[in-house]
C-alpha cells in the first residue's frame, strides 16, 4: 500500500492544501494529513480546530486521513506505516527550504522519500500566512479557504 504524509500546520487550510490533497489522492493508496505545530509560525487557530476544519474541508476525498501529530516527521511517518513525505512547491523559495528538509530527514531515516508537488497555477500565490494576515485586517478570504474555514476564522 502506498501510503503517503503530507504535514503542515493548514494554518488554515487552504484552496491550495485541498488542491495538493485532491490531486494527490489518486497517485496514493491512502493520504495521511498530519496537522502539526509550529513555534515560529505566527498565532492562529488551535490545532484541534485546524484539524476539525481540514476533515471537513477534505471529507469528499475517500483516501484521505486527518491526524494531528506533535514531534519528529520521520517518526511519524514511521510509526504510520508509510515511507512517503508529500509537500507542496509554490515558489523557488519554497524549494530552497523543502530542500533543506529533504537532506534532514533522510539524515533521520533514509528509508522515507519525499515526494513534491506544485498546486494549481491559480492557486500557487495562496499561503496561510497570507490568509491570516488577510483576516486579521478585515479583508475577504473567501477566495482562498472553504467556507468552513472562512466562518472560523471569522469567528474567532
Amino acid at each position: 500500500m502506498r501510503i503517503a504524509v503530507y504535514p503542515g500546520t493548514f494554518n488554515p487550510i487552504t484552496n491550495g492544501h485541498t488542491d495538493l490533497v485532491e490531486r494527490a489522492s489518486s497517485l496514493f493508496d491512502k493520504i495521511i494529513v498530519a496537522v502539526g505545530t509550529n513555534t515560529q509560525k505566527g498565532k492562529g487557530l488551535p490545532a484541534t480546530k485546524r484539524v476539525a476544519l481540514a476533515k471537513e474541508v477534505l471529507k469528499g476525498v475517500n483516501n484521505a486521513e486527518v491526524v494531528s501529530f506533535d514531534g519528529l516527521l520521520t517518526d511519524f511517518v514511521h510509526e504510520k506505516g508509510a515511507n512517503i513525505i508529500l509537500r507542496g512547491l509554490r515558489t523557488v523559495a519554497d524549494f530552497e527550504y523543502e530542500f533543506q528538509l529533504v537532506g534532514m530527514n533522510r539524515a533521520l531515516n533514509p528509508d522515507i522519500e519525499t515526494v513534491f508537488l506544485a498546486p494549481a497555477e491559480h492557486l500557487s500565490y495562496i499561503s496561510s500566512t497570507l490568509v491570516r494576515e488577510i483576516a486579521f485586517f478585515g479583508g475577504d478570504i473567501s477566495k482562498f479557504v472553504h467556507p468552513a474555514v472562512a466562518q472560523a476564522i471569522l469567528d474567532t
